[in-house]
C-alpha cells in the first residue's frame, strides 16, 4: 500500500485555524478603533486640518472576550474629545447579556439540560452540567465586581429611587427593596453608581447604602434628587451635609393628585406643573401659594395642605444653572432603568432571597450602564463653575 503524499494533524491546524481567526478579529476591531478615532477627530494621524476638533493622545490596551477567544485591542485616546467606540459596545453587550441570561436562568428554575443548550447557543461550547453551577458563580461574581468598584470621578448630581420586588420567607411573601443610586459626573456623562438590598425603605437602610456609597468614594455630590421615601432626607443631611436635597417634581404632583377626585386631576395638575414653569424661585413660590389658595376654593384642603407643606423642597433646584433645571428637578434619569429592572425581575416573580433579587438587578443596570444610555453627554456641568 503506497505512503501517504500528505499528513495532517487535525488538531494542529484547528488550533492554527482558530489562532488565525482570532488575529484575524483583532486587526478589524483595531482597524474600526482607528476608522471611529479619525471620524471623530476630524483628521488623520499627523494630518493638520480646519476641521480638526480634538488631537491623538495615544492609545492603551484592554483586553476583550469575544467568541473567537481573548483579543487585545488598542484604545485610542484623545485629547479634547472623549472617545467613545460604537464597536466594543457590541461586545460589552453581549457579554453582559450572558451574566444576565445565566442568573435569570438560575432564578427561574430552568433546567440544567435547558442551562446546557443555551449556554452551548451563548458559548459556542457544551457546558457540562456539572460547571453550571460555576459559572453561576462566575456570572455573579462578576456582577458583584461591577457593583463594588471604587468611584473615582466627583459627581455633582445624584439621583437615587428604591425600587420594591417580592421574596420569599419563611413560607410567606415580602417586599424586598432595590435602592438604586445614579449620578452625572464631572463630565456631564450619567453613571450607575450602586445598588443595593434593603427590607424597607428606612432611615437605616438609606443611611448604609448612603455610606457605602461614600466608602466607594462618593464625593463632590451638590444636590440629590429623590422622592422623599421614608428616612431619606435625614440620611442624606447626615452622609452629605453639604449637598443639597430636591425633591422630585413628578413624585410631588402624585401626593397631591392622591387627595384630588379624578374628575379635576387634569385641572390639577396643570396647575402644579405652572409652579414649576416660573423664570425663578420668587415666581414659583408666589405661584405655589396662589396654587395652594385656589385648591382651598375648590374645597380640597388636603391636596392644598401638602402643596404649602411641600413645594419648598421641590424648588431646589433653582439655585443651580437654568440649563440644567429640567433635568434634575425630577428623577426622570433613573425611570428607564426602574423600567427595565421590573420588566426583567417580572419573569422571575418571587425571588428566593434578597441576594438574588439585588443580582439580577444589577445586571440589568450594568447591561443598560454599558450601553448608549451611559455614552451620551447628559448635562454641561462646566456651567455650575460659571
Amino acid at each position: 500500500m503506497p505512503e501517504p503524499i500528505v499528513t495532517l494533524n487535525e488538531e494542529s491546524l484547528k488550533s492554527d485555524l482558530s489562532e488565525l481567526v482570532r488575529r484575524t478579529v483583532e486587526d478589524t476591531l483595531n482597524g474600526l478603533l482607528e476608522e471611529e478615532a479619525g471620524d471623530l477627530v476630524g483628521a488623520e494621524r499627523y494630518e493638520r486640518t480646519a476641521e480638526r476638533e480634538a488631537h491623538r493622545a495615544g492609545h492603551y490596551e484592554r483586553k476583550l472576550m469575544t467568541t473567537s477567544g481573548e483579543v487585545t485591542i488598542r484604545m485610542p485616546k484623545l485629547k479634547g474629545m472623549r472617545f467613545t467606540t460604537a464597536v466594543v459596545e457590541r461586545y460589552r453587550r453581549r457579554e453582559t447579556s450572558v451574566e444576565e441570561a445565566m442568573i435569570e436562568m438560575y432564578l427561574a428554575g430552568v433546567s440544567t439540560r435547558r442551562i446546557e443548550d443555551v449556554s452551548e447557543m451563548l458559548w459556542g461550547s457544551s457546558v457540562s452540567a456539572a460547571t453550571v453551577s460555576n459559572l453561576n458563580e462566575k456570572a455573579f461574581a462578576s456582577v458583584e465586581e461591577w457593583r463594588n468598584r471604587p468611584l473615582e470621578r466627583a459627581y455633582p448630581y445624584v439621583y437615587v429611587d428604591g425600587i420594591h420586588l417580592k421574596r420569599s420567607w419563611g413560607g410567606s411573601y415580602e417586599n424586598v427593596a432595590v435602592m438604586v443610586a445614579i449620578g452625572v459626573n464631572d463630565d456631564g456623562y450619567r453613571e450607575v453608581m450602586g445598588a443595593a438590598e434593603g427590607l424597607a425603605e428606612s432611615a437605616e437602610c438609606w443611611r448604609e447604602f448612603l455610606s457605602w456609597l461614600k466608602s466607594r468614594g462618593l464625593r463632590g455630590v451638590r444636590m440629590f434628587t429623590g422622592d422623599k421615601a421614608a428616612g431619606m432626607v435625614g440620611s442624606i443631611a447626615e452622609v452629605f451635609p453639604e449637598a443639597a436635597y430636591q425633591r422630585c417634581t413628578v413624585h410631588f404632583y402624585r401626593n397631591v393628585l392622591a387627595k384630588v377626585p379624578k374628575s379635576k386631576r387634569a385641572r390639577v395638575a396643570a396647575m402644579l406643573k405652572a409652579v414649576h414653569a416660573m423664570e425663578s424661585r420668587e415666581a414659583s413660590e408666589a405661584k405655589a401659594l396662589a396654587v395652594a389658595g385656589e385648591l382651598e376654593g375648590m374645597r380640597l384642603r388636603e391636596a392644598a395642605k401638602t402643596v404649602r407643606d411641600g413645594y419648598a423642597e421641590t424648588l431646589t433646584y433653582t439655585r443651580f444653572p437654568r440649563e440644567h433645571w429640567r433635568r434634575v428637578r425630577t428623577n426622570n434619569a433613573i425611570e428607564r432603568l426602574n423600567r427595565e429592572i421590573r420588566r426583567r425581575t417580572r419573569a422571575v416573580g418571587t425571588f428566593p432571597d434578597g441576594k438574588s433579587a439585588l443580582m439580577l438587578a444589577t445586571a440589568r443596570l450594568k447591561y443598560v450602564a454599558e450601553s448608549e444610555w451611559g455614552s451620551l453627554r447628559y448635562l454641561d456641568v462646566t456651567l455650575l463653575d460659571e
